[in-house]
């Protein structure tokens, strides 16, 4: 019995030791090892201040500076950790009201009293230096720094788009994003965003019981330092921009030029604009909502979202489905009377053969060779030969968005044969019932950049590279591949010589173009009207230059201007030369075009 009790008391003094050991153990691993424990609860004595990382550099094609960065600094709360303070002296400082103050603090409280959270935002340097003066005298409340973005000049808001807070959507969203953060939108700054925002880091800090600092936790070893977002080299050419934005001044419509060979835009205007300044800083939001408000809507990005009729500039198109199709030849004539049955046209000599219908923009020539391609007998009826025409007009890039290096590129208007069929209540109407596609009107709608690829792909002679923004991102001169492609068009390239040929003449032989010639250059372009339900019809150009191995290709529309030749002729022919030569050698031109005022509607 003795020897039974022994060993019990053995067995017992064993698992009181077992579990001492255990015990022990697991202390060291929380005190010693796993510091992580000991990092949570000292919560109330560590702040963890987010480091923001400046956002990327955006520069022009040529390394000028179009986007940098600014200091600024938010002023954060945590509520759980705040006292009774002087009020007035603390708005002063800040330069708000008791109101605001009550409202702000409330806020705060409602979001996570024990969490930090911006009080005020964006305050600037002169008002963060008052604050640091005084800040320890309010525990519970510190400045946290941040980077807003600063534009060399008022140009390019539409291209380079904006930074504005994160909403509840995004914060669910991405894990990256927390309540307070900035995240680009429209333009490169969104298109980019991820190359662009950079990589947080995070300090901590002790601090007292009065919110003071005291130095870095563990001497700064479980910091880790925020990354700068990779620069981005844009394909803008920045003083190209700012003249197209100066010629479209009081004038609404919109300018995108591209470099044929890479698909690079050059520039990209929509007028009117703003200056992307206003979107910066604590004054973004009254800003934004004045420019919403503005009913010349400044903030529609035209060259991207307006669907304009193509007008005459679409003729080009129709000649080469022509001469593809073998309906006509480049010397087949057509006579024109003035116009071409319901289709009025203006005098010109007669008849012409295809490079002079382009020179002279003869309505009566594209009339008939649209007639011939759908009435052609190889296709058993109008509307499956329609099938066949469209797929060539999409092929240039029309009705579907390009897959652009834009977020906000609207795809403009193709008709689908279907459409036809609904409107005219059955499947074998005519080609007399859509004529008008022939002249670029009816149901058609273009985006100035759709224009202007269309254009680039002339230019190349029968194919484009999609148009896109951006030459490179940080180190890498290594850009997506689809900016890169060859999207060749199933048109015989002899076939463009023709269309080229007229289009030259349409400016330096005394076509409809003459007024715009440039001396030393030799431009080819095709003028067009658009029409416009809501008022006077725009004016639109499309023209690239030199006419071999070109180095721009343009698309112009002013709108409610009226005829092509009078005011989108002179913008394309001036950019053109400012782009090529570097100045303007007809200030006479140049004069008119600045100091036209055109109605907004």
């Amino acid at each position: 019995m003795k020897d039974a009790y022994i060993n019990r008391k053995y067995v017992i003094i064993a698992l009181i030791g077992l579990a001492s050991i255990v015990l022990i153990v697991r202390l060291f691993r929380i005190q010693v090892i796993e510091t992580s424990y000991r990092l949570s609860a000292d919560n109330n004595v560590l702040r963890y201040v987010t480091q923001y990382p400046a956002r990327g550099l955006i520069l022009d094609r040529n390394g000028k500076m179009l986007v940098s960065n600014q200091a600024a600094y938010d002023i954060m709360v945590i509520p759980a950790q705040t006292s009774k303070l002087d009020t007035t002296e603390f708005c002063n400082i800040l330069g708000i009201t008791k109101e605001i103050f009550r409202e702000r603090l409330k806020a705060a409280i409602k979001y996570q009293k024990k969490a930090p959270s911006i009080f005020l935002k964006q305050v600037s340097a002169e008002t963060y230096a008052r604050f640091q003066e005084k800040m320890f005298m309010y525990s519970g409340f510190y400045v946290q720094a941040r980077t807003l973005r600063k534009y060399t000049k008022p140009i390019g808001a539409h291209i380079l788009g904006y930074v504005s807070e994160v909403d509840d959507n995004i914060v669910k969203r991405e894990a990256y994003y927390k309540p307070g953060d900035y995240i680009g939108k429209s333009g490169i700054e969104e298109a980019y965003e991820e190359d662009i925002r950079g990589k947080k880091g995070v300090k901590i800090f002790l601090v007292d019981v009065y919110s003071r600092l005291k130095g870095l936790y563990e001497e700064g070893r479980r910091d880790s330092d925020a990354v700068q977002g990779k620069n981005i080299t844009s394909s803008i050419d920045m003083d190209l921009q700012e003249y197209g934005e100066l010629l479209m001044k009081n004038k609404s419509g919109s300018i995108v030029a591209i470099e044929p060979q890479t698909g690079e835009v050059l520039a990209l205007v929509s007028s009117p604009n703003f200056d992307p300044g206003l979107l910066v800083g604590r004054i973004r939001s009254e800003n934004f909502t004045k420019l919403q408000a503005d009913s010349l809507e400044p903030l529609f990005n035209r060259a991207l979202m307006a669907s304009y009729p193509p007008g005459s500039t679409f003729k080009p198109i129709v000649g080469l489905i022509g001469l593809q199709e073998n309906v006509i030849s480049p010397s087949t004539l057509f006579a024109c009377h003035n116009g071409y049955l319901t289709v009025a046209c203006h005098t010109h000599e007669s008849p012409l053969n295809l490079e002079g219908a382009i020179k002279n923009s003869c309505n009566a020539y594209f009339c008939q060779v649209f007639r011939r391609v759908l009435e052609n007998p190889v296709y058993p009826s109008v509307p499956l030969a329609y099938i066949k025409w469209r797929s060539y007009v999409t092929e240039f890039g029309f009705g579907n968005t390009l897959g652009t290096d834009f977020v906000n590129e609207l795809p403009g208007s193709v008709p689908e044969r279907t459409y036809y069929d609904r409107l005219h209540n059955n499947t074998n109407w005519k080609a007399l019932n859509i004529l008008s596609l022939a002249i670029g009107q009816g149901e058609l709608g273009m985006t100035p950049l759709q224009m202007a690829n269309m254009t680039a792909a002339i230019a190349n002679r029968g194919y484009y590279i999609t148009p896109h923004i951006v030459k490179s991102v940080g180190e890498s001169s290594v850009i997506n591949d689809r900016f890169t492609e060859k999207h060749k068009i199933d048109i015989d390239s002899v076939n463009f010589e023709y269309i080229v040929n007229g289009m030259e003449m349409a400016v330096n032989e005394g076509g409809t173009a003459a007024f715009s010639a440039l001396k030393d250059i030799v431009m080819c372009g095709k003028t067009g009207t658009a029409q416009n339900p809501h008022g006077k019809d725009h004016s639109v150009f499309i023209a690239f230059a030199p006419k071999y191995n070109p180095k721009i290709a343009i698309a112009v529309y002013v709108e409610n201007a009226g005829f092509g030749a009078t005011y989108a002729a002179p913008v394309a022919s001036l950019i053109i030369e400012k782009y090529l030569k570097g100045q303007i050698s007809n200030k006479g031109l140049e004069d008119y075009i600045l100091n036209l005022i055109l109605p907004k509607k």
